[in-house]
């Protein structure tokens, strides 16, 4: 059964907006017109700086793509890192699968990657042993995730393709550890949190058989709900999003609660709005809205089409941020700001995130205006390839030899 059916109308309505990308937007907009009031405690607001993130976030996404068919920002593009078409790799190896067998390879990898894709810190590196190739942070962990997978670690079958409830739950630290080489000389930020994430995740599975499947409950089932809920093999991408959200929900440890359900990535900020019971909270769902943006290509090759891309929204994370504060739109009202490591609950990281996910509205329509590209040409996700994302990295490496953030955040391993 729908472990949210037991929910009432009073609860169900709450908990159903604050999954949706309308209360990600209104709230972060919230935050952003508190900003520009000069009411936060945190960050100062300077639209005046904002054509400077544009112009760089438009010449990166000329030179990278001259062409302007930018592809989505997910994790499909990292598989390919160092020039290494792993994915075709993959391809060949699931020949013989049904197509559907396939998509559903695809949602396993796809989702077990992203949901291990948080800040790797700069001392972590992972050395490929097929191609000899060394690779940092996302890049990293996608080629880790990749080849974790593709042995078979997260499934219950030895070598199989898959994410299942008995494979996440028989997984050990050890086997992670090395899946990642991770060690006390090559420190992977927040370890122990993305193992939680695994291993609530199997949990999670056997909680939603609705999504997931009821005998062996896979990841890769989330196809086959999502595929029988399209019309003319069309689905809206809030109605992906809303799946991930239910179904992941569970896996996020110590989150804010409501009528008993775990919000995930919401947290408090005094300038957000709205009444009781939802007053002063902000979703974010950066990681589940990676999730989302990773799965479009798997339904895509499976002959279905994700409308509504544009619905979606900017991602609050350090990259993005960073852009903000380093380009000088978001200015730090205090030495603590870039003085400290904060918290991911604390008001400071909760402030910063929802003004970068409201300020990446604003670039994303001078983006395309200066493109020539309309929101169905280059939806959000493709704002974040072009894009800002690698406008942030940029910048970072301009500015401190290490190319970090310029706010630092205590990593747990479960926030983007």
């Amino acid at each position: 059964m729908d472990r949210d059916s037991s929910l009432g109308a009073e609860a169900r309505g709450p908990i159903d907006w604050l999954r949706s990308p309308v209360a990600i937007r209104t709230r972060c907009r919230d935050v952003l017109a508190a900003g520009l009031d000069g009411r936060l405690e945190h960050f100062a607001v300077r639209l005046e700086r904002m054509p400077a993130v544009v112009r760089r976030v438009v010449r990166i996404t000329r030179a990278t793509h001259p062409d302007l068919r930018v592809p989505y920002h997910s994790r499909w593009n990292q598989f390919r890192s160092g020039g290494v078409d792993r994915v075709a790799a993959l391809d060949a190896r699931m020949a013989s699968l049904p197509d559907d067998e396939q998509a559903r390879v695809r949602f396993d990898l796809a989702i077990t990657s992203v949901l291990l894709d948080t800040a790797a810190g700069p001392r972590w590196s992972y050395l490929e042993r097929e191609t000899g190739l060394r690779f940092e942070r996302s890049e990293g962990l996608a080629v880790a995730s990749l080849r974790m997978f593709e042995d078979g670690l997260f499934s219950a079958e030895s070598g199989a393709l898959r994410a299942d409830a008995d494979g996440l739950d028989a997984l050990e630290a050890r086997d992670v550890a090395g899946g990642f080489q991770a060690s006390l000389r090559n420190p992977l930020l927040g370890f122990d949190g993305r193992l939680e994430l695994l291993t609530r995740l199997g949990s999670a599975l056997r909680a939603a058989p609705h999504l997931f499947g009821a005998e062996r409950p896979r990841l890769g089932a989330l196809f086959d709900h999502l595929s029988a809920r399209t019309h003319g093999r069309v689905i809206p991408a809030r109605r992906v999003l809303a799946a991930v959200l239910e179904g992941l929900g569970p896996i996020w440890p110590g989150r804010i609660e409501l009528f008993g359900v775990n919000l995930g990535d919401v947290w408090r900020h005094p300038a957000a709005g709205g009444g009781s019971p939802t007053q002063g909270l902000v979703p974010f769902h950066a990681l589940s809205q990676q999730v989302v943006y990773s799965l479009i290509e798997p339904l895509e090759r499976a002959g279905l089409r994700v409308e509504g891309l544009d619905e979606l929204t900017g991602l609050g994370e350090s990259r993005n941020g960073g852009l903000f504060v380093d380009e000088g739109v978001l200015v730090p009202r205090h030495d603590d700001v870039l003085q400290r490591t904060h918290a991911p609950s604390s008001e400071v990281v909760v402030e910063w995130r929802a003004l970068t996910v409201a300020l990446l509205d604003h670039v994303a329509e001078d983006v395309r205006s200066a493109l020539q590209l309309g929101p169905e040409q280059l939806p959000m996700c493709k704002v974040l390839e072009g894009g800002t994302w690698y406008a942030g990295r940029e910048v970072a490496r301009e500015l401190r030899p290490d190319g970090a953030p310029p706010i630092r955040v205590e990593t747990d391993g479960t926030v983007l």
